[in-house]
Parts: C-alpha cells; structure tokens; sequence
C-alpha cells in the first residue's frame, strides 16, 4: 500500500468504531500505520486487524493520565513515535441543564477535552524530541459554536477543544508541528440511527440542514486524512467544520 502518508504512524483514540474508525480507515489508505484506541478493549484489535496495513490495537481510557502514558509508551516500543495524532474519543450525557449532575458534567469534560489536552501534550513532547513535524487532528463540533441544552457539558467540551486548538497550534508551530480540529455536523453514527427511525426526528435534522442529507463518517475520515497530511501544510490553528452548511444557516421559512 502507497498513499501520502505511507510511513507514518497515527495514533487515533476512540476507534473502534464510528468516526474514529472512519478516520483510522482514511488514514491506512493513504498509508499510514495506524494504532486504533479505544476503552473498548475487545474490540479494539478486531477493528485493527480489520483496517490492516500493521495497524495496532490498544485498550486507553483518554480520562486516565496513566493510560494515555501506556498508550503513548506501547507505541514507541513496538512501532515508533506517531508523527499523527488523531483525538477523537468523545461522549455525551444528554440531561435537562437544571438537573445535571457535576460528576457527569466532568466525566464529559475529562474525556472530550482533558483526554484531549493530555494526549496532545504528550504526542507533542514525543514528536519535539524526535524533529518530527507532525500533525494533531481533534475532534470538535458544530456545538462548540451552536448549542442544544440537554448537552450543555458536551458544548462546552467541544468548545474547550476549538480553543485547545488554537493555542496549542501557536504553541507548537515554532517546532513544525501542526494542529487542527474537525467540526462534523449531523452524521450518520449509531446515534444518529437511532433518530433515523423516526421521520418526524429526521425531519427536523434535514430542515437544518441546507445539503439536504446526513453526512457519512467517511466524509469526516477524508477531512482528517487531508489535515494529516502535507496537502494542508499551511494550515493550523483552525477548524474545519463538515457539516452540510449547518453553520452558515441562519433561518428556515
């Protein structure tokens, strides 16, 4: 297999399944070695022996700092350092504002941005000492600028995430390495599935969105692939929002 990333190691986090696994296929397209992250420990190594291409699979919890270290350490050991890191791991709580609890508010904000911070820290550190001029790819939201308020602490997660961004890319450009982030929309994940059985749900999803259909995780795994690789050498510091022209909507009639 040959593509623009042949060589190269990319660690993805929350890929067994979903987007981040729609981003570890990308990025073993183009030729990646590909480590696929995941709490999911059985099927972390189904997925990576799936995706091919030497492609590793290890069980880390991004919210547990002695993981992402294993993590980090395990690759190192038996593949190289990442010169792609990929924070994708996420979830969300959905729960009315007035009654959410502080420890589910910061199990979000642990594991969408603190998990984030940590493994960009230490990917970061790795490629620093190596002259690696890597690329960091995380995974924000439209909600990190719109908001729905039955998932106040996943927005502002996702928010945390794009200003993480920024300030790690300007922290980090002095070594080369660049940091983005991607802002899907509505994709068609086992979340979104769910809300595809009921037509009058779906309904309200398209009228909000101008291209008029669901987006495909492998739309978000092509964005990322692209933001892993030297075709966007000149950019960091920004997000890229997939989203159908969610965004840019200001009203229906």
């Amino acid at each position: 297999m040959t593509g623009v990333l042949q060589g190269r190691i990319a660690i993805v986090t929350g890929a067994a399944r979903g987007l981040g696994r729609a981003c570890a296929e990308a990025l073993a397209a183009e030729g990646a070695r590909v480590v696929v992250a995941d709490i999911l420990e059985d099927q972390v190594k189904k997925t990576a022996a799936e995706i091919g291409n030497g492609s590793l699979g290890v069980r880390c919890d991004v919210s547990v700092p002695a993981d992402i270290q294993a993590l980090f350490d395990q690759v190192e050991r038996e593949a190289g350092t990442a010169a792609i890191l990929v924070n994708n791991a996420g979830i969300a709580i959905s729960s009315d504002f007035l009654s959410t609890s502080l420890e589910d508010f910061r199990k979000v904000i642990d594991i969408n941005l603190i998990g984030t911070f940590m493994a960009t820290q230490r990917a970061a550190k790795a490629m620093v000492a190596k002259g690696i001029k890597g690329s960091i790819v995380n995974m924000s939201s439209i909600n990190a600028v719109v908001a729905i308020p039955a998932i106040a602490s996943y927005c502002a997660s996702k928010g945390g995430v794009s200003q993480l961004t920024k300030a790690a890319a300007l922290a980090l450009a002095p070594h080369g390495i660049r940091v983005n982030a991607v802002g899907p929309g509505s994709i068609m994940t086992d979340m979104l599935k769910g809300v595809n059985e009921s037509p009058g749900a779906m309904k309200m999803v398209l009228s909000r969105t101008p291209a008029g259909r669901i987006g495909e995780p492998r739309e978000i795994g092509d964005v990322v692939a692209f933001l892993a690789s030297d075709r966007s050498s000149y950019i960091t510091g920004e997000t890229i929002y997939v989203d159908g022209g969610r965004l840019a909507l200001n009203y229906t009639v």
